[in-house]
């Protein structure tokens, strides 16, 4: 059987980490974004100057976590944090990442990928993977 898979492109990824780090330059921010395939596979990555240097790895296991799991990295969080199996169980497993900032990529239904950006408050990562999304014209969820 043949398979056709439906994910970001490298392009995409760009104009997706482009834009995540314009919008934190105008807001004075410095950070990290990344952009993986379905697989958790690095598409794309670019840093501000002056982010510190843990922000880069944050960024790239926000995305796997995103793009592997098909959901928030903070989505995530909520579900691990419910039972204390399923949060123990977490430490044991590399790359995944429960801190607010991971988004995955949706087009027309389908995940495509994610998006993990760091070195911001929280809040500040999500908005500026959100507006990446949106000037890219995808969703982060189905």
């Amino acid at each position: 059987m043949i398979t056709t898979k439906q994910e970001v492109s490298p392009e995409a990824g760009l104009q997706l980490v482009t834009f995540a780090l314009d919008h934190a330059k105008t807001q004075g921010w410095d950070i990290a974004v990344s952009v993986c395939d379905p697989a958790g596979n690095q598409v794309a990555f670019l840093r501000s100057e002056n982010v510190i240097s843990p922000a880069a790895d944050f960024a790239c296991d926000k995305a796997y976590t995103a793009a592997t799991l098909r959901k928030s990295t903070s989505d995530f969080f909520e579900r691990m944090s419910g039972t204390p199996s399923l949060a123990l169980g977490l430490s044991n497993r590399p790359r995944l990442m429960v801190w607010t900032g991971g988004l995955p990529l949706f087009h027309e239904g389908v995940c495509i990928g994610g998006i993990g950006v760091s070195g911001a408050q929280d809040f500040e990562d999500v908005e500026c993977a959100r507006v990446a999304i949106e000037k890219v014209g995808l969703a982060e969820s189905g």
